[in-house]
């Protein structure tokens, strides 16, 4: 039996003396749980006695080694550098030394223990970490004269051939993975033999798969590893940052049969253990008259300060471009100061290698500071990193969390981070997220349902393992949490797909890939004498099926750069992410090496434009940036209708006194009270949108002969995208004329020549809950966005192949094949593909759900809809109008025409007030 923690940490011997009568050591339950050579090795490893852990286990690892030692599943939440990784790992290796200590053969040469992690680099990181623990204590039991080989190894698509054949013959124990080479586990003809002994699966950083397709994927891949495993494994999930926790408890463990209750599990929620020092910071008090140099000067100069002020600083900014420019610039400015030395950028547009570099250079404490957009969220433990600095906003609180919290990365430490806005509307979003990230509100996750094209890649995949009883086989996929609800009409719709039921299909080169058929009799030509004859069974079709799937599965799409062209004369221009033609209508302006251009069409991987000298309509940076969620939107709203009140009773001293109480700089407090204090006195009291106020403004500019519509609905870029494209539909259908749309993460504008009226007020007031899939999907008709989707779907759903016989398909390539089936695909009767493509894009990118409530709201009058006529936009629609902001500093053309807006604005405020002087007068 182990000795308890007291008594180890009192040895003379030890290192960590401490006075028993005076420190309350809550350790030893947890302790006495582990084989004494393991507890052993922990409390020399880990033996200091740190006062926020109240012992040598921090919380997560407190919660969650008991039920690891139960086999009980779990959710382990808690914040970075807690452990929580190394919790499950401890937990499962004690019990693997047992086992081994208990048997005279030792272990079998099979795979006990999954860890699975949604990037490379962090399976490369735990696997660096499992050494330590492994090595440690087996050196322990050789001083006893105990021989011991517990094996563990990383397996993902970079693995070598010759690597992944001598895992065939000397097995890992524990085995690290991705999901996607999971899957191909899982149909591998002899190593899938090795997944049987499997007992323990840890699905690491749960929350960042959790929400989208690869997430979907893991989940079909864990219920298919179930049925296939000699026991039911034990699933433990860990999390830095999610909500909400039942959630995505329940997808971690799935149901134990479809329709039923979600199997059992314990959540160890830790999430709020860390001190938090957070804080929101502005150069300036005014963003749109102090000059663009002195705004940038105090900025590199602040960011200077904190560097020098700390060992290691990692800046988080919103696009690579941003991370690119914020390290050049800090070098230019501070030429004796940095250099490769001492500061790198890191973001996935570099190469493997220079990444690994910055990574050594970061765990080591080489660096100084390192620049980054999102790649360093997750991954690789950061010893010296003690302060993170955030340039813009997040986006998120979920998002703000993780990246601080990288920073401080042992429990007992502070996290500090400092968040700086350059725009006044960054400022709002970012007030309120570190207000909301310390009263412990994270945004939730949203699961992707009943996704028909991961559906098809599984039921593939197991029929070509075996041959199933279609009841069977459709269970394990609805036992899965995101196809809990997968009903027998989606279920009909996926196995016409798959035989190909449709007259015409198999000429488009769309062949069937399973049989479904019942039993024949024992004389028949398709008899299974291991089920009963009429039972409805499914299989493969195809002598290359599993060359198929095996070169062609996973959800990560491909992607590529279009050629722009000039319409006349096909003069090239340059080349766009396809990513950006998501956010691109006909009629629509953007910037491209400097010059302006409209966009016309794009025919496969070629754009039209034609030379333009109007203003842009779409941001450069639109489609790299994270979108604003929901849930942090939804609080936007409630913070400016507190904000109101605030005004209403305490003018703008109740307004500041109240911003104080929130973690952010005078200069902050001082430029929103001002940004507000100017909304309402230049549109009165209904300026500002609220939790029951949307507001929309209508400007008429002769000079341009425009007419443009400043929705303010601070719900999200996402909620703006599906709402934008609902009210351009019903433009559409009551004016001819080319409307433009542009959309942002706290409304979207509207445009139409200026003989052309619609009210958009009245349009969005009559928008009806019930039609809003229907009219969205219509409007989604001919759309670029439609047709990539199409294209990711179609390829997802092994329609279109990437990988035949050898050939390789370029994303390009698969785009004009996917354009060729799409108009084909359309008139297909519920054709599975296209209701999925439709599905995604609604679902998963427009928030269609978010829509339909905020509508229903306004359907029963709880949300008022206010137009308001104006000269020029009113201060919070001033990022609307642009939308060409940089996500570093302002631009220079930007920052002139920010200030002929104020201008006109304090004009509009100056005249009223001298009107109200006027008439008070008169009187």
């Amino acid at each position: 039996m182990a000795r308890s923690g007291r008594d180890r940490l009192c040895d003379a011997d030890s290192d960590y003396v401490f006075d028993p009568e005076t420190v309350e050591i809550a350790d030893e339950d947890v302790l006495s749980l582990l084989e004494p050579t393991v507890a052993d090795w922990w409390v020399d490893q880990f033996g200091e006695y740190v006062a926020g852990n109240g012992g040598f286990f921090t919380p997560p690892q407190r919660g969650a080694i008991p039920h690891i030692h139960d086999e009980q599943n779990a959710l382990i939440c808690a914040p970075t550098g807690s452990g929580k990784t190394l919790a499950s790992f401890a937990a499962i290796i004690n019990e693997l030394f047992a086992r081994e200590q208990a048997s005279p053969d030792g272990l079998e040469n099979s795979v006990y223990c999954l860890y699975i992690s949604p990037l490379k680099s962090l399976a490369n990181d735990i696997h660096r970490n499992l050494t330590v623990p492994l090595e440690g204590i087996a050196d322990r039991l050789a001083d006893d004269g105990v021989d011991t080989d517990i094996r563990h190894a990383i397996r993902h698509g970079d693995t070598s051939s010759s690597d992944r054949q001598a895992m065939l013959e000397t097995t890992p124990h524990i085995l690290n993975t991705t999901p996607e080479t999971l899957a191909i586990l899982l149909n591998s003809p002899k190593f899938k033999q090795k997944l049987e002994t499997v007992e323990y699966v840890i699905v690491d950083e749960i929350h960042s798969l959790a929400e989208n397709k690869r997430g979907t994927h893991l989940a079909v891949s864990l219920e298919r590893l179930e049925a296939m495993a000699e026991e039911s494994p034990t699933r433990i999930g860990c999390s830095a940052t999610v909500e909400p926790l039942s959630t995505v408890g329940e997808f971690l463990v799935g149901r134990q049969q479809p329709g039923g209750e979600p199997r059992d599990y314990e959540l160890v929620d830790s999430r709020f253990v860390r001190e938090f020092d957070i804080q929101l910071e502005c150069p300036t008090d005014d963003l749109i008259n102090t000059p663009r140099e002195i705004v940038q000067g105090r900025f590199y100069d602040r960011l200077h300060e904190l560097i020098g002020d700390n060992e290691q600083t990692l800046v988080f900014t919103n696009t690579r471009s941003g991370a690119e420019r914020v390290l050049q610039t800090l070098r230019e400015r501070f030429p004796d100061e940095y250099d490769d030395a001492n500061s790198g950028c890191h973001h996935g547009s570099l190469s493997k290698d220079r990444r690994k570099e910055i990574e050594n250079g970061l765990k080591d404490g080489d660096l100084d500071v390192v620049t980054t957009s999102t790649s360093l969220e997750l991954g690789i433990d950061m010893p010296h990193l003690d302060m993170v600095v955030q340039v813009g906003s997040p986006k998120s609180v979920a998002a703000l969390l993780q990246r601080i919290g990288r920073a401080g990365h042992q429990l007992g430490e502070t996290v500090a981070g400092r968040v700086i806005a350059l725009d006044r509307d960054e400022l709002v979003e970012c007030a309120v997220m570190l207000r909301k990230a310390e009263e412990g509100f994270v945004d939730r996750v949203f699961i992707p349902e009943n996704a028909a094209d991961v559906a098809s890649q599984h039921v593939y995949g197991m029929a070509i393992n075996q041959v199933w009883r279609e009841a069977e086989l459709k269970a394990t996929l609805r036992r899965a949490y995101p196809y809990r609800n997968f009903d027998d009409t989606e279920w009909e719709r996926l196995m016409r797909y798959l035989t190909a039921d449709y007259t015409g299909l198999e000429s488009k080169d769309v062949y069937a890939k399973i049989w479904r058929d019942t039993n024949d009799a024992p004389d028949g030509d398709h008899h299974y004498e291991e089920f009963p004859v009429g039972e409805p069974l499914i299989g493969k079709r195809g002598r290359l099926a599993r060359v198929i799937y095996m070169t062609n599965i996973g959800t990560i799409p491909d992607s590529f750069s279009c050629d722009v062209l000039t319409r006349q004369g096909d003069e090239w221009v340059g080349s766009l992410d396809e990513n950006y033609l998501d956010t691109l209508e006909p009629g629509d302006v953007f910037v491209l090496g400097g010059s302006n251009y409209e966009y016309s069409y794009r025919r496969g991987s070629k754009v039209y434009v034609e030379p333009t000298s109007a203003r842009p309509t779409v941001p450069s940076w639109f489609s790299e940036r994270l979108p604003l969620s929901y849930d942090l939107g939804r609080e936007i709203v409630a913070f400016q209708g507190n904000l109101c009140e605030r005004f209403d009773s305490g003018g703008v001293a109740g307004c500041r006194e109240w911003l104080r109480e929130f973690p952010i700089d005078e200069n902050a407090v001082r430029a929103i009270s001002r940004l507000f204090e100017e909304q309402l006195q230049y549109l009165g009291p209904d300026a500002v949108s609220t939790p029951d106020r949307i507001v929309v403004e209508e400007e008429l500019d002769r000079a341009e002969y425009q007419r443009r519509f400043y929705v303010h609905s601070n719900y999200g870029r996402q909620f703006n995208d599906g709402l934008s494209r609902l009210v351009a539909f019903h433009c559409a259908q009551q004016a001819t004329a080319n409307v433009q749309v542009a959309v942002a993460d706290n409304g979207f504008s509207v445009q139409m020549p200026l003989n052309r009226k619609v009210d958009i007020a009245g349009i969005i007031r009559g928008l009806a809950p019930d039609s809003v899939t229907t009219d969205l999907r219509a409007s989604l008709d001919g759309t670029d966005l439609l047709q990539r989707y199409f294209r990711i779907n179609a390829t997802r759903s092994l329609m279109i192949l990437k990988r035949y016989k050898g050939y390789e398909k370029s994303a390009a390539q698969q785009q004009v094949s996917s354009e060729m089936l799409l108009s084909f695909a359309q008139d297909l009767d519920s054709f599975a593909v296209i209701e999925e493509t439709y599905r995604e894009i609604m679902e998963d990118k427009l928030n269609v759900s978010g829509i339909r409530e905020v509508l229903e709201r306004v359907d029963r009058g709880e949300i008022e809809i206010v137009a308001h006529e104006v000269n020029s936009p009113s201060p919070r629609a001033f990022g609307l109008a642009t939308l060409m902001a940089s996500d570093v500093v302002l631009a220079e053309d930007e920052s002139a025409v920010l200030q002929e807006f104020h201008e006109r604005v304090v004009a509009a405020i100056d005249e009223n007030s001298s009107s109200v002087s006027e008439a008070i007068e008169t009187d």
